[in-house]
């Protein structure tokens, strides 16, 4: 586990950027980061389901949370799970590399909302 200060948005924004709203916001900030989107029932709102495609090849659980951190802002806390297909392995420095892209998406994102005050 391993916190990660995002200085500029406190934790209801982030988790609506990275979480309710994330189909549509990543792909704008990070475009190869998800593949595809679909809402499999309801309207968006509270109880609708929603299928995201990754992009990456292999399956990672993340387990992702915002707590209020100095100064107004997040600090993003992230623990995550890799499963493989078949006989392939899982080499320390790939969980290195897929955690440092994590954590520079959420700075990408952070990053936008900086640049797009109007973004609710």
């Amino acid at each position: 586990m391993k916190w990660r200060l995002l200085p500029q948005f406190p934790p209801a924004k982030m988790f609506k950027a990275f979480v309710l709203d994330a189909d549509n916001l990543i792909p704008k900030v990070v475009p190869q980061a998800i593949k595809s989107s679909e809402l499999l029932e309801g309207d968006g709102g509270p109880g609708s389901i929603k299928k995201i495609t990754f992009g990456e090849d292999q399956l990672r659980v993340y387990d992702t949370g915002f707590v209020a951190g100095p100064d107004g802002g997040s600090v993003c806390k992230s623990t995550s799970k890799y499963y493989t297909i078949g006989d392939n392995e899982i080499k320390e420095e790939q969980i290195k590399t897929g955690k440092e892209r994590a954590f520079g998406m959420y700075k990408a994102v952070e990053a936008y909302l900086l640049a797009n005050p109007a973004y609710n």
